[in-house]
C-alpha cells in the first residue's frame, strides 16, 4: 500500500491572512504528499511578516514570489531544481517578459513545464503577479 501521509507546511487561517474579507479558512503554504510537494501561489509578499512588497514593481513582486517558493522547497525537502510545473498568473499581459525573464533567472537549466494565464485581478489589488510550482522531492532522472 502506497504511504499517503501528507505534511503540511506553514499552516494558516485566512481569517488572520485576510482581516479585510470575511474568510475562514484552514490552508498551509506547501503539501508534501506521496513525493510530491504543492506549493500554494506564491506573490510579492514576505512570508514572515506578511508585509506586501514591490507595490508597482512586478520585478520585485516576482523575485520575492521566486524566494518564496526557493524557501518552501528547501522546508519540503526539495529544490528549485526539482520543479516539474509553474503556473503564471499575471493582471497585464505586458508584464510577461518582465516575469518570465526573473522567473527565469532563478529556473535557468530546470526545463519546467510552464503555463502562464492573465488573469482581471488577484487576491490584493497591489499583487501584479502570482506563481505556484510542484516539485518532487529529490533528484529527476534528466532525459
Amino acid at each position: 500500500m502506497p504511504d499517503t501521509t501528507h505534511v503540511r507546511l506553514r499552516k494558516f487561517n485566512t481569517k488572520e491572512t485576510y482581516p479585510e474579507q470575511n474568510l475562514d479558512n484552514d490552508l498551509c503554504q506547501a503539501v508534501v504528499a506521496n513525493g510530491v510537494v504543492y506549493l500554494r501561489g506564491q506573490i510579492g509578499q514576505d512570508l514572515e511578516t506578511r508585509e506586501s512588497v514591490g507595490i508597482g514593481d512586478v520585478v520585485a513582486q516576482t523575485e520575492q514570489a521566486m524566494k518564496n517558493i526557493k524557501m518552501l522547497l528547501d522546508e519540503a525537502g526539495s529544490r528549485l531544481e526539482d520543479i516539474v510545473k509553474v503556473t503564471v498568473y499575471i493582471i497585464d499581459p505586458r508584464y510577461r517578459e518582465d516575469v518570465y525573464r526573473t522567473m527565469g533567472t532563478w529556473l535557468k537549466g530546470v526545463f519546467p513545464v510552464s503555463t502562464g494565464i492573465v488573469v482581471q485581478a488577484l487576491a490584493r489589488p497591489e499583487w501584479l503577479v502570482e506563481i505556484d510550482a510542484i516539485a518532487v522531492v529529490g533528484e529527476v532522472a534528466s532525459a
